[in-house]
């Protein structure tokens, strides 16, 4: 295919330029307010002989453009390579004077007959016609298998939009499998062996439909299903994991939520069920909130004598960039909904949050939180009041971070501590994975709780990744008998 062929697809930038050049010099030009003209004036307009333009042959030709001129190469390739500038009778372009209606048909016209003539085989000689004709018969063949791919590409998308299951959700699954075993005897008596003991088995299912009605806001409805027995009263890690919880695998309706923006820099939560504490901030800040095998690498300090998981509320404000302030209020499920006990705002057992977060692209984030509820359904009145911080350190090839907080609670009135601190090493030797360390004083008002985990989260592959984690601790909060143990733990998470 000639050159020539192919300038013509690119005529539409050269006619644009045609078309700006009298509103580009009208910029630069100043403003000069201009009188409406009179009836006798727009007669005179009106009758006055229209001017007759001349094709012109070379950019030299026009008198009044110079090679100095900052528009000169684009008027010379325009008329040297396509012939469609034309000038004045007295061969002057005019380049700084506003251009008219008719001037500018005149041009445009000279120009579409040059495409026309190219696109008609004008521009096209016999030799490349004869190329063309040739590499169609040459390819006859391939051409029809393409044709046919397309065909079939065709009927499997209309096929694909007719049984499609929504063109608003989007369907997300997770599963969950820990294994973990115990290296020691947690007892109550030497004779006694506790549950701690004893290899065990836990499964989580997720299934996530997220449904976006506006581009920018979403709709959740989880089902989850999990298996567990309750936490032992001595240890706590055979149901301790970040991803198992009592049940026997039944089917129910996990969160339940709409989060949909209000202007620009604020975003809204609306929640009937499991939305509460660290689900209404934007980030834990630590690295070990997902990929750590234990709970406590959450942290533990969001969780700790707070109630809710049932109605829930919660407003973000991007203040900044950078910064970011989060609130949230929930109510626990059978409260919030039942007006005899207590309804949304009255309910035993709610909680509320407030956070600051500092979350620039580089070297250190970090936040304060405070956290106001109550998980004491006898009591209403003995509420916890959590104050923390949160800091995380990015030195490239690892993190540090942790947090601390202080708890009391105001009905008794008592008070403890908790605090984490660890470092995280992601793309260790594989991308995606990461290795990760650390150590978490928890909560506790009756004993004095600790936990110590190594992992190394492996992507085996994009669906599944497998967590090894060696864990070591005294993870019972109700006792103040020293029960420590070491487990060692492996978790297999696959996405789909």
């Amino acid at each position: 295919m000639s050159v020539q062929l192919w300038k013509a697809a690119l005529m539409s930038p050269a006619l644009l330029g045609i078309a700006l050049t009298s509103s580009a010099i009208a910029v630069e030009a100043p403003s000069i307010e201009i009188e409406a003209p009179s009836v006798e004036t727009l007669d005179t307009i009106a009758v006055e002989e229209p001017v007759q333009l001349a094709q012109v042959a070379s950019v030299n030709d026009l008198s009044d453009v110079l090679p100095s001129d900052w528009a000169y190469t684009a008027l010379q390739n325009l008329v040297e390579t396509y012939g469609c500038i034309e000038g004045y009778p007295n061969r002057t372009f005019r380049g700084n004077q506003a251009l008219t209606r008719y001037e500018f048909a005149a041009g445009l016209n000279a120009c579409l007959d040059v495409i026309a003539d190219l696109i008609t085989g004008g521009g096209t000689d016999g030799s490349t016609l004869a190329t063309i004709q040739r590499l169609q018969q040459e390819f006859q063949a391939e051409l029809a298998t393409l044709r046919g791919r397309v065909d079939a590409l065709e009927a499997e998308t209309a096929q694909l939009r007719a049984q499609q299951f929504s063109t608003t959700t989007k369907l997300r699954g997770q599963v969950d499998a820990n294994l973990v075993v115990p290296f020691g005897n947690i007892a109550a008596t030497p004779a006694n062996p506790g549950p701690d003991s004893f290899t065990t088995f836990n499964t989580r299912v997720r299934l996530n439909f997220d449904t976006s009605f506006t581009g920018r806001d979403r709709l959740r409805t989880r089902l989850q299903a999990r298996d567990g027995n309750a936490i032992p009263t001595a240890g706590g890690l055979a149901n301790g994991g970040s991803d198992s919880g009592p049940g026997n695998l039944n089917v129910a309706l996990d969160d339940f939520f709409y989060r949909f923006p209000i202007g620009s820099r604020v975003t809204a939560t609306l929640a009937a069920n499991s939305v509460s504490k660290d689900s209404f901030v934007t980030s834990t800040i630590v690295p070990f909130d997902g990929p750590s095998v234990a709970d406590p690498g959450g942290p533990a300090l969001y969780d700790f004598d707070m109630g809710g998981d049932g109605f829930g509320g919660g407003l973000s404000f991007q203040i900044t960039d950078s910064l970011v302030f989060d609130t949230g209020y929930s109510a626990a499920r059978g409260g919030s909904n039942n007006p005899n006990q207590g309804g949304i705002f009255g309910a035993n057992r709610q909680s509320y949050i407030a956070q600051l977060s500092f979350l620039p692209e580089g070297f250190f984030n970090a936040a304060l939180v405070y956290m106001h509820g109550s998980n004491n359904n006898n009591n209403a009145s003995a509420f916890t009041n959590t104050y923390g911080a949160l800091a995380s350190l990015d030195f490239g090839r690892f993190i540090l971070a942790g947090y601390f907080a202080h708890h009391d609670e105001s009905g008794t009135p008592r008070s403890t501590d908790s605090w984490q601190i660890g470092a995280a090493f992601p793309d260790l030797f594989l991308e995606g994975s990461e290795l990760g360390v650390y150590y978490a004083s928890l909560p506790s008002y009756n004993s004095r709780p600790y936990m110590v985990e190594g992992y190394y989260a492996i992507p085996v592959s994009r669906n599944l990744t497998l967590t090894p984690a060696l864990i070591y601790g005294n993870l019972d909060r109700n006792s103040a008998v020293d029960v420590n143990n070491f487990y060692g733990a492996i978790r297999a998470t696959f996405t789909f």
